[in-house]
């Protein structure tokens, strides 16, 4: 048995990629897209018919959406519609990062793309709405959810974040293990980072026994991996989304994998609320989260532009 099979009896597998091909080789459950992986999935040949609809529908939408805006808006969708067509769980599809700080933009960008999904007849359950977890977007998720719209927080990197994304009710949250061990690493160049040292494996595992401990339903999906490493050390965690060239590296490992996470597992943390003004506290003290949420939005919004110049080309 591979690792990867016995990772799948413990762990909901994700891909972590737009890429049909990669998708039906390694047939994972669900799968996640974000603007980086729309811009890389854009460029593939076989998604070039998908470009020119999605500029043919911009021409002639009727909203107030620039075309532009609505060019990228189907072309995510109608990407998330062809990988719906090949997993049997949840695609999820992001809202524009520039939206991050604005909550009432996000709840009608999360609208206007879960209408989209039911025009081409794809029922809302089936689509997580990623969203950035600033304390914005976290509000956004809260009405959003009150209205049967399931949403994904990503862009996680504290643990205050995701108290507050668990009291919000959120479906599901992507604490992001990589992009904290880069900071980490970046600090401490000559530090052991391996196995249960890596401060992203810290950080998800600490948020999974608390989630555990006091009785919320959020799911959590570790994200962002940098080697196996980091997804053996979070082998029974309730999701993780994990990039095609590390989805191969575990398909083709046959070494034993014990699984790490157990529900069961207590936390160390005592139980607190999150309100905005403890939100904001925390994350003026974490320079590492703080860091990173605004250079990951800084990376979305600039492959959202990326992609938009692509459109642009073509309308």
């Amino acid at each position: 048995m591979s690792k990867l099979e016995a990772l799948r009896g413990m762990t909901v597998v994700v891909a972590d990629t737009g890429d049909i091909e990669a998708i039906k080789t390694h047939k994972p459950e669900d799968a996640t897209t974000n603007p980086s992986l729309i811009l890389k999935a854009a460029a593939i040949p076989a998604y070039r018919p998908l470009l020119e609809k999605a500029a043919q529908w911009a021409s002639s939408a009727n909203n107030n959406d620039s075309m532009i805006a609505n060019a990228c808006d189907y072309l995510a969708v109608a990407i998330g519609k062809e990988i719906l067509g090949i997993i049997p769980g949840l695609i999820s599809t992001e809202v524009d990062a520039r939206l991050s700080f604005d909550t009432e933009a996000t709840i009608a960008k999360a609208k206007k793309l879960i209408s989209m999904y039911e025009a081409e007849g794809v029922p809302r359950e089936r689509v997580l709405i990623k969203i950035a977890s600033t304390w914005e977007g976290i509000q956004a998720a809260r009405k959003l959810e009150a209205e049967g719209i399931p949403c994904n927080l990503t862009l996680l990197f504290n643990f205050h974040q995701a108290i507050a994304c668990a009291e919000a009710g959120a479906t599901l949250i992507s604490p992001f293990v990589g992009r904290i061990l880069d900071w980490h690493k970046s600090k401490l160049p000559d530090a052991d980072f391996s196995g249960d040292n890596d401060p992203g494996v810290q950080s998800v595992a600490r948020i999974y026994r608390y989630y555990k401990t006091y009785g919320h339903k959020t799911v959590v999906m570790g994200a962002s991996f940098r080697n196996i490493g980091e997804i053996e050390a979070l082998a029974g965690c309730d999701k993780l989304t994990i990039s095609p060239d590390l989805l191969a590296e575990l398909a083709s490992d046959a070494t034993p994998l014990v699984r790490r996470l157990e529900p069961q597992l207590s936390s160390a943390d005592e139980e607190i609320k999150v309100d905005e003004a403890t939100f904001r506290w925390a994350m003026n003290e974490d320079a590492m989260a703080t860091e990173k949420l605004a250079d990951g939005i800084r990376r979305f919004a600039a492959d959202q532009q990326l992609l938009e110049q692509q459109l642009t080309e073509l309308l």
